[in-house]
C-alpha cells in the first residue's frame, strides 16, 4: 500500500511540472520542453505501468478471496496452538516457504491475518495446512469456537451452533524454494516459528524418498521455546507415514531449548490424544480459489491483455466523446479521468476474463470432486485429529535432543557445525523475534569474518511475512 501511495504522489507531480512546461506562453522553464518533457514522460509512464499493475493484482486477489474455503479439520492441540487444514485445487502452486492471508468471517469480515504454510506441496495435492499460535483476542476467539464445537458426526454440521467460514487470499512469498539450494542447512526457529520448517522437513523427507531433486542432505534444527509442551508440534510432521524408515541419504539432527522450565515435564512434548479438542470441519463445496498461485499463464496473459485493452479503449472513448468536445484542459482532471479508465477497464473487462477463468476452475474442482473426497476420508477418519501419528512423533523424538533452563549459544553452534563439514556453503534460514533474527545475524558475521580458509561460509536469509 505504502508503494502505491509513493507512485500516485510521484504521478501527481510529474503531472505538475508537465503542466508548467506544456504552457508555451507563460512557462517558466521554457528550456526545459525538449530533454526533460521526454524523460518526464518515461517516468511518467513508469508510474503509471506500476499503479495499473498495482490495481490488476489487487482486483484479482479480491476475486480469489471472496470463496468460503471448505475447512478439512479444524483441531486445538494440547500446547494451545490451532491446526487448521484447507481444501485447495490439485493446480494451486506454492513451496514450503509459502504463506497465506486467513480470514474468518464468524470472527471479523476486515480482519486477514498472514499464517506460515506448516505442510510441503508433496504432502498432498488436495490440502494444506496452516498453524496458529493463541495469542490476541482474534486467535483467542478462533480457538473457542473449536473447542466448543459439539462432537458429533460431520455430515451433520448443519446443526452444529459453532462453525468457521474462512477465506484465503495467497499465496505469497518466494516463488523459488531457496532451502533446496544448500547442501548444509541450518534451521532457527523461535516458538511458533517452527511452522514453516515443518513444511521444509515433511518436503525434504518427501523429496529424498521419490528421488526429486533434492540438495539438502545435513540439516540441522535449532528450536528455542518457552514449555515443553510446545515440543509437541514435531507430530505435525507424519515422517513415519512419508518414510517407513529413516533415510540414509539424510543426516537430520534436531536440538530444542526450553528456556522457561530448568527439568523436564511428565509430558515432555509427547502427545496425548485424550487432550485434543473435537475436530471441527465446515463443508460448503468449495476450494481455495487458483486464480493467484497456479502460475496458469494462459489466463493470466489474457486477463493482463483484455485488462489493457479495455483501459485504452475506455481512455480513447473518454478522450474523443469528453475531453475534446468539452475541452477539459485542467491536468488534474484528466488524471482523474486517466485513473479512473484503468480502474474501470480492469473491473468491467478484466472482471469478464476473471469470471470465465472462475467458471474454468469450478468445471476443474467438480471434476475431481470425487478425489477430493477420497482425501478428506484419508484425513479425517471419525471427527479423530488428523494427521497425528503416534509413531511420527517417536520417529523425530528420537532425533531430537532437547536442553533444559538455558538458550541457544549461536556461535558455539555455528563453530561446531563449521568445523565437522569444513569449507562449503551453509544455508541459515531464521523464523522468529525480531531479536532471535538479530542474534544469528550477528553470530553469522562474527563467524563468517574471523572464520579461516577451511571453514564454513554461512549465509543468512530470513524467513518473515511482515508488509
Amino acid at each position: 500500500m505504502e508503494g502505491f501511495i509513493i507512485f500516485v504522489f510521484w504521478k501527481l507531480g510529474l503531472l505538475i511540472r508537465l503542466h508548467f512546461i506544456d504552457r508555451k506562453k507563460n512557462s517558466k522553464f521554457p528550456r526545459f520542453e525538449s530533454g526533460t518533457t521526454l524523460v518526464l514522460l518515461i517516468f511518467l509512464g513508469m508510474a503509471a505501468g506500476a499503479v495499473f499493475l498495482f490495481i490488476l493484482d489487487r482486483f484479482l486477489r479480491f476475486c480469489q478471496s471472496r470463496t468460503s474455503v471448505d475447512i478439512i479439520s479444524a483441531v486445538c492441540r494440547p500446547c494451545g496452538t490451532v491446526e487448521l487444514i484447507l481444501s485447495k485445487p490439485a493446480n494451486l502452486r506454492y513451496n514450503a516457504l509459502s504463506f497465506i492471508f486467513v480470514q474468518v468471517r464468524e470472527l471479523s469480515w476486515l480482519q486477514w491475518h498472514p499464517f506460515s504454510v506448516s505442510s510441503s506441496p508433496l504432502d498432498g495435492r488436495y490440502h494444506l495446512s496452516i498453524l496458529i499460535k493463541v495469542l490476541g483476542t482474534w486467535t483467542e476467539k478462533l480457538r473457542d469456537i473449536i473447542t466448543n464445537a459439539p462432537d458429533q458426526p460431520q455430515n451433520d454440521s448443519q446443526s452444529q451452533p459453532s462453525s468457521i467460514t474462512a477465506s484465503v487470499e495467497g499465496p505469497y512469498g518466494h516463488e523459488s524454494p531457496y532451502h533446496l539450494m544448500y547442501e548444509n542447512l541450518i534451521l532457527v526457529a523461535g516458538g511458533i516459528g517452527i511452522s514453516p520448517f515443518l513444511a521444509i522437513l515433511s518436503d525434504i523427507l518427501h523429496r529424498t524418498r521419490d528421488g526429486k531433486p533434492c540438495l539438502p542432505k545435513n540439516v540441522l534444527v535449532i528450536w528455542a521455546v518457552k514449555r515443553s509442551k510446545e515440543l509437541s508440534l514435531l507430530s505435525a510432521v507424519d515422517a513415519q507415514h512419508i518414510y517407513s524408515s529413516f533415510p540414509d541419504k539424510l543426516h537430520l539432527d534436531i536440538q530444542a531449548y526450553v528456556t522457561q522450565e530448568s527439568e523436564p515435564s511428565l509430558e515432555d512434548g509427547k502427545v496425548d490424544e485424550s487432550m485434543m479438542s473435537p475436530s471441527l470441519s465446515t463443508t460448503n463445496g468449495s476450494m481455495m480459489s487458483s486464480l493467484v498461485g497456479t502460475g496458469n499463464n494462459i489466463w493470466s496473459g489474457i486477463y493482463v491483455v483484455a485488462s489493457t485493452l479495455g483501459f485504452i479503449l475506455l481512455f480513447g472513448i473518454v478522450e474523443v466523446y469528453y475531453i475534446k468536445p468539452f475541452g477539459i484542459s485542467a491536468w488534474w482532471y484528466r488524471g482523474l479521468l486517466f485513473t479512473l479508465c484503468m480502474v474501470a477497464g480492469v473491473i468491467f473487462i478484466g472482471g469478464i476474463v476473471v469470471y470465465f477463468w472462475n467458471q474454468w476452475e469450478k468445471r476443474s474442482s467438480c471434476n475431481e470432486k470425487w478425489t477430493v473426497d477420497a482425501e478428506k476420508s484419508k484425513l479425517v477418519h471419525c471427527g479423530e485429529p488428523i494427521l497425528h501419528n503416534e509413531m511420527s512423533m517417536t520417529s523425530l523424538s528420537s532425533l531430537q535432543t532437547t536442553r533444559y533452563g538455558c538458550r541457544p549459544d549461536f556461535q558455539d553452534i555455528f563453530s561446531s557445525f563449521s568445523e565437522r563439514v569444513g569449507r562449503v556453503d551453509v544455508g541459515v534460514i531464521v523464523c522468529g523475534p525480531p531479536g532471535l533474527q538479530s542474534s544469528v545475524a550477528k553470530a553469522i558475521r562474527s563467524q563468517n569474518i574471523r572464520g579461516s580458509w577451511n571453514q564454513a561460509v554461512f549465509h543468512f536469509n530470513s524467513h518473515s511475512f511482515d508488509l
